[in-house]
């Protein structure tokens, strides 16, 4: 990271929270620039923003030598379980994170990343449920790369932050739970805004734990504006 601010690398943001950590990172002074890759154009323009179009992330050879010069990455790509065979849900979660991060940590090997896996993931690989499993080795196989750190985001529920196109429909009636939530389950209730500011509070500075959790999440984001 250089005085001119954080470079970081967003995956993922035609997603809620891809799109959410995006627009907190766009608004953030201490981002100074932010470089996005998606399958078809988002739609957004900023001063900041550079948007690489690109179909296939299991081959990153056409826009690798653009992949370079990037302090963090924020890794929010993934698709649920729900309905998805396991080869395929294995391939998406596992096979083109590692590829990602991979080429990432190769051309950035002081980088920061942080892996967007979710609430209920399997850091043991030992569990009965396979999806959990998957996220759990593609956490503990990123944490192997020549990353400066590596980071697993576990969150819940993600209230989302004003202008967000991509947030699902029902939160808007659910968003009045999150202080009640927050107080009886503080580690699965969030806002994106504390999301997107926990990540840059970690690009900045390290934190002693590798599994971020909801808690985790608040005070990091806390810290992030006490800087």
């Amino acid at each position: 990271m250089t005085s001119d601010g954080i470079k970081v690398i967003i995956t993922g943001s035609t997603g809620m929270v891809g799109e959410g950590v995006l627009l907190v990172c766009l608004e953030n002074p201490a981002v100074s620039n932010v470089l996005i890759i998606n399958r078809k154009p988002l739609g957004i323009t900023h001063p900041k923003l550079k948007e690489i179009i690109h179909e296939d992330f299991h081959d990153l050879t056409p826009v690798v030598e653009q992949l370079a010069g990037y302090d963090a990455c924020f890794f929010c790509l993934g698709i649920s379980s729900v309905g998805v065979k396991i080869e395929k849900y294995r391939k998406v979660t596992y096979d083109l994170t590692m590829h990602f991060g991979e080429t990432v940590s190769r051309l950035n090997p002081g980088m920061v990343f942080i892996y967007v896996s979710g609430a209920g993931t399997d850091g043991t690989e030992q569990g009965k449920v396979e999806w959990a499993r998957i996220k759990g080795k593609t956490e503990n196989d990123l944490r192997k790369l020549s990353f400066r750190k590596v980071y697993g985001y576990r969150p819940g529920f993600i209230k989302p932050v004003k202008g967000q196109k991509k947030a699902h429909s029902f939160y808007t009636y659910i968003n009045w739970f999150l202080p009640i939530g927050r107080k009886l389950s503080p580690d699965y209730f969030n806002t994106m805004e504390e999301l997107g500011l926990s990540m840059i509070r970690l690009v900045r500075h390290d934190y002693p734990r590798e599994t971020v959790y909801g808690k985790d999440i608040a005070i990091l984001a806390q810290e992030n504006n006490n800087q």
